[in-house]
């Protein structure tokens, strides 16, 4: 038996999950496109804009969650990020918010180097 086989028959799922995966970021993209289209035509605001995409990302990650499938920090990270910045928008904020998210970003890779967890992986 090849050592192909042998990884295989130990994940007889991967080459089904690969494929559901593929599927999904397809899904998510598309979704993005029409929801950026909708929201151009519609003229619907910046703060409704952006919570379409975070919930298009969110939602995304929860299916992945909810079906046992690869999750990348990264993207979690976006998309509350958009959350953040839909809501900062709709709720009117007077303060910068964009100091507020790159702080916050900092503060979460230097956490998950300090935990030995990283959300970038080569």
């Amino acid at each position: 038996m090849s050592s192909e086989q042998t990884q295989l028959g130990s994940h007889p799922n991967r080459g089904e999950k690969d494929a559901l995966s593929q599927k999904l970021d397809a899904i998510g993209w598309a979704l993005f496109l029409i929801w950026v289209g909708i929201a151009s035509l519609a003229d619907i605001g910046w703060g409704w804009g952006l919570l379409g995409v975070a919930a298009i990302i969110l939602g995304e990650t929860a299916f992945r969650w909810n079906l046992d499938l690869n999750i990348e920090g990264f993207w979690v990270v976006v998309g509350l990020m958009f959350l953040a910045g839909g809501l900062w928008e709709l709720f009117q904020v007077s303060w910068p918010l964009a100091p507020f998210l790159i702080i916050g970003c900092g503060l979460t890779v230097l956490w998950g180097v300090l935990r030995g967890k990283h959300l970038m992986k080569k």
